[in-house]
């Protein structure tokens, strides 16, 4: 059993935020995922056709991640929130990225609805997770770049396990250790909000969706919600 946790100091300095943690074991990552190739496509589609486009820095939901970023000193338009990265990559080449189906799953959830989302694969997580302001003594090991080590700032809101941070800028990028690949069987999807009052309906929706990709492929799925009201939930 994994708690997921949200420090008191988080809460206070952002109290509309919600954040929607879905779960699964059992999963299998590999072989067809037609759901989510279809859900990949129709963005795709979308997108080309002019119909709909990725949230940008001007959308409220993007907006209020970049307002959340500068309180903490972060550059959001040099270091940038997931979901707008996403969206931005995905405007410009007119694609998202196939990494791996339950990956590809949350990266077509994210940009639909506007929010940021990462995933941990829990077998790899070491302790309790927990939503908090770095100090400055941790280290990161970025995905993608397993013999790199960074530090994050102090005042950074970082996810970190007992080992070290699994995530840097709050959502900007997701740690190496724990990433989920095709062979992750138990996992731990997030999805988030600073401004729950105006978008929570939207998170849920998100976390509908997401689970709807995921429950196919899996033995088990949740949702569990973590906020300033119920700032940790066990997994």
């Amino acid at each position: 059993m994994t708690t997921f946790r949200i420090s008191p100091a988080v809460s206070d300095a952002f109290p509309d935020t919600l954040v929607a943690v879905v779960t699964v074991t059992g999963l299998r990552g590999h072989g067809p995922w037609p759901a989510t190739v279809a859900a990949l496509e129709d963005l795709e589609r979308r997108l080309a056709d002019g119909t709909w486009r990725p949230a940008d820095e001007n959308d409220p939901r993007i907006e209020a991640w970049h307002t959340a970023y500068r309180s903490f000193g972060t550059n959001p338009r040099r270091v940038r929130p997931s979901v707008d990265a996403l969206g931005r990559r995905m405007a410009k080449r007119g694609s998202l990225p196939r990494i791996n189906p339950a990956v590809d799953s949350y990266n077509a959830v994210s940009v639909r609805h506007g929010l940021p989302a990462g995933a941990f694969d829990l077998g790899h997580v070491t302790g309790d997770v927990e939503i908090r302001h770095a100090d400055g003594t941790e280290t990161f090991t970025p995905l993608g770049e397993p013999d790199a080590t960074e530090h994050p700032r102090p005042g950074e809101i970082i996810y970190t396990d007992s080992t070290d941070v699994l995530t840097r800028h709050w959502n900007h990028r997701d740690a190496h250790r724990t990433r989920v690949t095709g062979d992750s069987t138990h996992a731990a999807f997030v999805l988030e909000t600073v401004a729950a009052t105006r978008d929570g309906h939207l998170l849920k929706a998100a976390a509908d969706d997401l689970r709807d990709l995921l429950r196919p492929h899996c033995e088990n799925t949740t949702v569990h919600h973590l906020g300033p009201a119920h700032p940790e939930t066990t997994v």
